[in-house]
């Protein structure tokens, strides 16, 4: 069995009160709706696991699983899509909202009212010199929704992938098969936020901060998921 390494420009250890941890991310085959995402936490990173490890699984790789994924080509934005997406702000680290595909399955999710209310909340915000109204009203689906990017590996490069569906109880679903913690995680090289955790014991808050970095990388490293341990 292969020893688990931080990947190129990731550091394994972080320091978070007082307290060292190793994050190991744990590479696997392409995920797709053909795969059973507890099946696949087993096959990789069952071996890999020891007495108080903490098992993160990234929200895209589940939603994969989940048939969560639709191409580009089989999504019709409707002109408010393509209207609302052209004044999204656009980061290096990933177009979010910012195509009217991905737009449009944000308004399919959450609800055209609900959409219109982040926008119209998100330029008020905006006047005051406040950001992230947007997606402080429209909510965590929205935010979920990623698009394709230059390093979205294939065949997800064509696709918007929506958030993970029941993302707790898929946690809790592969904890019980695996007798370890799991958390659902939506990482970026900005920070990220917990979608999804196999109990409520689990400090959100603490997995953020030990995370923030982003130990999976945003690139080609194919390491959906990765293991936490107390170093």
């Amino acid at each position: 069995m292969a020893e688990l390494t931080s990947n190129e420009g990731k550091n394994e250890l972080i320091e978070v009160d007082g307290v060292s941890y190793r994050r190991l991310p744990i590479k696997t085959h392409v995920v797709t709706d053909k795969d059973d995402i507890v099946d696949v936490a087993e096959q990789y990173a069952g071996p890999h696991l020891e007495d108080g490890d903490i098992l993160f699984i990234s929200e895209k790789c589940v939603a994969c699983s989940q048939k969560r994924a639709i191409f580009l080509k089989d999504i019709k934005p409707r002109r408010l899509a393509v209207f609302l997406s052209k004044h999204v702000t656009k980061t290096p680290h990933g177009i979010g909202l910012g195509i009217p595909e991905t737009m449009e399955m944000a308004l399919q999710e959450c609800g055209t009212p609900r959409i219109l209310l982040a926008a119209f909340c998100s330029v008020i915000g905006k006047l005051f010199g406040c950001r992230g109204w947007f997606y402080i009203v429209a909510g965590r689906k929205a935010a979920s929704i990623d698009g394709p990017t230059p390093n979205t590996l294939p065949p997800y490069n064509q696709c918007v992938v929506l958030g993970p569906a029941d993302p707790d109880a898929t946690a809790a679903k592969i904890a019980a098969k695996l007798g370890h913690k799991v958390i659902i995680i939506d990482l970026n090289d900005l920070g990220g936020n917990i979608l999804g955790a196999s109990e409520p014991s689990i400090d959100r808050d603490w997995c953020v901060r030990v995370l923030k970095d982003n130990p999976l990388g945003q690139s080609s490293e194919q390491t959906p998921m990765g293991i936490i341990r107390r170093a």
